[in-house]
């Protein structure tokens, strides 16, 4: 709630405007961010480790499920673009898609490097609890950032080089290893399940920042809408999908089916992870670097509150936070825009 001189400097004094309907979006954007990331991971890690009388869904069919929630929304989106004509629909689909096969063949690399990834973090997240995983999984800024200098010909300026510096500096403090007062056997199962966590995790960092620089070259070179590009990423995903779900688990698949161990908490992680990274592709044009920077140090505030009093499979330690705070310091340094100086004789 405004105070009083708040409330005259809002709206009395003379050209001074309310906040304006883009600032608005810009906060729903930073809610939307904040909400889908903490949410995912929380809801993923809790999944993998909420024990259970039967046998555990498998993450390969969590993913194929992700993929096919996410064509049939982006095909939504399309008819709805499309005035709600299955006609238009028909047509846009058979121009884009059956008609420029070689357009759509391009999204077969990064579709299959996105599978890799999604089953990766379900890996991830078996072994490290959420605070660690969302902390250590910011070395995505890292990778992304190499592969837009190497692939796009990006140029870094200083704030960024040192932000990564930093950011490498802090991922090493989180994952450093501390003597533990549990008994050996836990701690032996902690170092070993940390060491996967976190192979599982760099997996998942260079398949990131490969495939969404190779996905954003692609995006600047055609014309094509986002949602068919999704469309196409989906029906490559959900081949790869299949073929993956099929090598590792398919016994487990022909024994007690695709769906075994699925509950309320295994459909929530698959809608949260096929309609997460839509909405936020539909949000993300209005926050800034310094939202997102924002967005990112709140979920890591908040996977970190709730792993620890409501999980309860996390006990930080004060490399953790050191760290942690690195981290969040780096990526607010990673998308500090520095401002021209303007000549004085030019105001």
């Amino acid at each position: 709630m405004l105070s009083g001189r708040e409330q005259i400097s809002a709206t009395e004094v003379p050209g001074m405007s309310r906040p304006s309907a883009s600032a608005k979006l810009k906060y729903v954007s930073l809610g939307v961010l904040v909400l889908q990331t903490t949410s995912l991971v929380l809801t993923m890690r809790y999944s993998r480790t909420l024990p259970t009388e039967g046998p555990r869904y498998l993450a390969s069919s969590a993913v194929v499920c992700a993929e096919v929630v996410k064509i049939i929304t982006c095909t939504v989106l399309v008819f709805k673009d499309g005035s709600f004509s299955v006609q238009a629909l028909n047509l846009v689909l058979r121009e884009e898609i059956i008609n420029k096969p070689w357009e759509t063949l391009k999204l077969a690399i990064p579709a299959g490097i996105y599978t890799l990834q999604n089953n990766v973090l379900y890996v991830a997240l078996s072994n490290l609890d959420a605070a660690t995983y969302q902390v250590t999984y910011q070395l995505k800024i890292l990778t992304t950032a190499l592969f837009s200098v190497s692939m796009l010909s990006k140029k870094l300026g200083v704030y960024q080089w040192l932000s990564l510096l930093v950011l490498m500096m802090g991922v090493a403090f989180v994952q450093w290893p501390s003597d533990s007062a549990a008994g050996p056997e836990t701690q032996e199962l902690s170092t070993g399940s940390q060491f996967v966590g976190l192979l599982a995790v760099v997996v998942a960092c260079f398949s990131s920042g490969f495939a969404g620089v190779y996905f954003e070259k692609i995006l600047k070179q055609t014309k094509q809408s986002v949602w068919i590009r999704n469309i196409q990423l989906g029906l490559f995903g959900l081949i790869f999908g299949l073929a993956g779900m099929l090598a590792y688990d398919g016994k487990k698949v022909l024994e007690d089916g695709m769906f075994q161990g699925y509950n309320s908490v295994s459909w929530a992680v698959v809608l949260l992870q096929a309609l997460g990274g839509l909405v936020v592709a539909a949000v993300i044009k209005y926050a800034d670097n310094i939202l997102k920077g924002f967005a990112t140090s709140l979920s890591i505030i908040l996977s970190t509150f709730i792993s620890y009093f409501w999980l309860n499979d996390f006990d930080p330690t004060r490399l953790f936070f050191l760290g942690a705070v690195m981290v969040i310091a780096a990526t607010f340094l990673y998308g500090y825009e520095r401002k021209p100086v303007v000549s004085p004789s030019k105001v």
